[in-house]
């Protein structure tokens, strides 16, 4: 299964931690991870073993994620965003939300809804 993780900057301690209790799964060889750039690299030093790297969000690594939604590529999105931020390509972020909506691919947007997606494909 692929899965996606992303984070703005004000959440990326939280990626890291939630990753970090769940190194198991995703270091899986049945889990392959998609990240943008610097979440990318702070899931890898967080002990991930794996992790395919796009842009990061603001260069179109949103983007990028969002086409492999659309391709059916993708099994869950997990983007923790800071919702009290302004970021300047917030027309990208509701593109990918938007996708996985249409897709009806699983987007958690904070911690505890990425809990019960990863809990229910753990299960699997």
């Amino acid at each position: 299964m692929k899965i996606a993780l992303i984070a703005h900057d004000g959440k990326k301690a939280d990626m890291v931690a939630f990753v970090m209790k769940r190194l198991e799964f995703f270091n899986s060889e049945a889990v392959e991870i998609v990240a943008t750039g610097t979440t990318g690299a702070a899931i890898l030093h967080a002990g991930v073993d794996k992790v395919e790297r796009v842009n990061s969000g603001p260069l179109g690594g949103d983007a990028e994620i969002g086409s492999m939604v659309a391709r059916g590529e993708m099994d869950a999105v997990i983007f923790f965003r800071d919702p009290l931020d302004k970021h300047p390509h917030d027309v990208d972020i509701s593109m990918l939300m938007r996708l996985c909506d249409v897709h009806n691919v699983p987007l958690a947007t904070n911690y505890k809804a990425a809990h019960m997606i990863i809990s229910h494909l753990s299960n699997k």
